[in-house]
């Protein structure tokens, strides 16, 4: 059996099938008229963005808009005019092949992104090794392997999986996938949960224990692999398979249910987005509301600052389309750790500790932030939005932009320009400072949502990003619990909502001690919802109280992990 990382839940029984891009050698060779070269470059360009339009289309029609637009972020990359002029002035002042300057331009990048240890740049750094290898094998007249054709009942097993390879799978064959690289958050992990094919990720050691042909059987959940097992364990993962159906299908009946416990404590189940498109998914799911929009996906892969009419239209879209359900907008997250060139930002050596968030947008007040709170004040007349302050750390950051927000609201009253004159503004606590000073701000927020991403990251000093000390980051660390019950608390005490945004509000390990702490609003991925709102029916919050002081009465986050694993496993059988 195999260990790896689970990345889209599901049993997948099959054969192997191993798919493997040929690796282009590429060499660097003078050519004598550079402005033929560059025509045969700006040709290869125009035939890869013409077939990533196509993968776009295709996506968008079999699985949804939200994810074609991962294929979307690559045609952006194919249009950059940055990128496409560097390669094409290599060809011009170095006189080479325009696969050799396509090679060193894109690793650049590539390496780039790599290198500033953010998910959403590691994902970038693929996609751009990603067109890169599609724009060479044009140029050399190389078909890609077509994924779409792989027969019936086949588990797909690859070194590693380009965003591109994964947009053409077609599920009614796949049974599974299995990559000995990738991590949890690529873009392909995200396809395989968005076709909802079971995969396992990082497997150490997986190309070389499997061969063509061979049976495989997979556990998305957990991340376990069996390469030719017994007939007993394949026999024992078929009637898991058809449980994990038959639960999947269960979870339809919480439909327009209220998620109420089972002493009648009532909280939101609501959802994660990124970009107004995803609010379908919401909807599809029985989302209550949105608990937090990532507007900083408005401002990346473009060549310009979004206007501030292009921004409150895509505020409207999504308050319109929840008709009164609250949406929370945070305003823009981003910094030294983002590459988004027409911003000007520089460099940060430790960008997560730096100039970035609400500290970058009080010093840009005129061409970021102002436009960006007209934008969300003038939305807020189509539904119920809230705003929400990222990365505070002192109470003056809140006090001066409730302040700004004061001075628009004046500026619209004299235009007669309509917006919700009571309109929410809350922050996020995700720091280690704003959660110690809550008592202070919850006189003043209207709203708390606790980020543990970054709380966990904060409070524990630990670079998530970085695997040397990644045994550090866990939400269960006692540090990091009491910080989440000391937040929710004075947040209670003063009579405000709070909720909670990071990964930790759908983990069913959590849930039933962030109902015991009083937690009221849990957002998370639209398709989480389901199995949340089941498992908050099942609890009483009253019952709850005695195992969250047993998880808190613990030393380490072994123990507490290991106390409501057990816990969770005896609930649910």
């Amino acid at each position: 059996m195999f260990k790896g990382t689970s990345a889209s839940a599901g049993i997948g029984i099959g054969k192997a099938v191993i798919v493997e891009e040929a690796e282009l050698v590429i060499t660097r060779n003078e050519v004598a008229d550079a402005e033929a070269e560059i025509q045969r470059f700006k040709g290869a360009l125009e035939k890869t963005i013409a077939a990533t339009q196509k993968m776009a289309d295709d996506l968008a029609s079999r699985v949804g808009e939200k994810e074609a637009e991962i294929m979307q972020g690559h045609m952006m990359l194919l249009s950059d005019p940055m990128l496409t002029g560097e390669i094409e002035n290599s060809v011009k002042n170095d006189k080479v092949n325009c696969e050799f300057a396509i090679e060193n331009v894109c690793n650049m990048y590539a390496d780039m992104f790599a290198s500033m240890g953010d998910e959403l740049m590691q994902q970038r750094a693929t996609d751009m090794r990603d067109i890169k290898v599609r724009m060479q094998r044009t140029l050399m007249g190389l078909e890609s392997v077509d994924v779409s054709l792989l027969p019936k009942g086949s588990i797909l097993v690859a070194k590693d999986l380009t965003p591109s390879m994964t947009a053409g799978i077609n599920p009614e064959n796949v049974s599974g996938i299995v990559t000995e690289l990738g991590g949890k958050t690529s873009h392909s992990a995200i396809l395989a949960r968005a076709l909802e094919i079971p995969a396992v990720v990082a497997v150490n050691g997986l190309m070389d224990a499997v061969k063509d042909g061979d049976s495989v059987v997979l556990d998305g959940s957990t991340g376990e692999v069996f390469v030719n097992p017994e007939a007993s364990v394949e026999k024992e993962y078929e009637e898991k398979r058809s449980q994990f159906l038959k639960d999947k299908k269960e979870l339809e009946k919480y439909i327009g249910q209220p998620s109420v416990t089972k002493d009648g404590v009532q909280v939101e189940i609501v959802a994660n987005i990124g970009k107004p498109e995803d609010v379908d998914k919401v909807l599809q799911y029985d989302g209550e509301g949105v608990g937090l929009f990532r507007t900083e996906f408005l401002f990346m892969d473009r060549t310009a600052m979004p206007t501030e009419e292009e921004q409150f239209e895509a505020y409207k879209k999504v308050a319109i389309a929840l008709n009164g359900k609250p949406v929370i907008i945070r305003t823009l997250d981003i910094g030294g750790d983002k590459e988004i060139p027409y911003m000007g930002l520089e460099k940060d050596e430790n960008p997560f500790l730096g100039y970035r968030a609400i500290r970058l947008c009080l010093d840009r007040k005129e061409d970021i932030y102002k436009p960006q709170l007209r934008a969300l004040l003038r939305a807020s007349a189509y539904g119920n939005i809230r705003i929400m302050i990222p990365l505070v750390t002192c109470i003056d950051e809140l006090r001066e932009a409730k302040a700004l927000i004061e001075e628009i609201k004046a500026e619209l009253d004299e235009k007669n320009i309509a917006y919700k004159k009571d309109i929410q503004v809350g922050i996020m606590v995700e720091t280690a400072a704003a959660s110690l000073i809550a008592d202070i701000f919850a006189k003043e927020a209207d709203f708390f949502s606790i980020g543990t991403n970054d709380l966990t990251q904060y409070t524990m000093s630990v670079d998530r990003g970085n695997k040397k000390v990644s045994y550090l980051y866990s939400t269960f660390n006692p540090a990091v619990l009491r910080s989440i019950r000391h937040i929710i608390a004075c947040g209670r005490e003063a009579g405000i909502m709070v909720g909670m945004c990071g990964e930790a509000a759908s983990d069913p390990m959590m849930i039933p001690l962030l109902l015991a702490f009083g937690l009221n609003e849990f957002s998370m991925s639209a398709s989480a919802i389901l199995r949340a709102r089941k498992m908050v029916t099942e609890y009483s919050v009253e019952e709850l109280q005695a195992v969250a002081d047993k998880a808190m009465s613990f030393a380490t986050t072994a123990e507490v992990e290991d106390y409501m694993r057990k816990f969770v496993e005896k609930i649910t059988g």
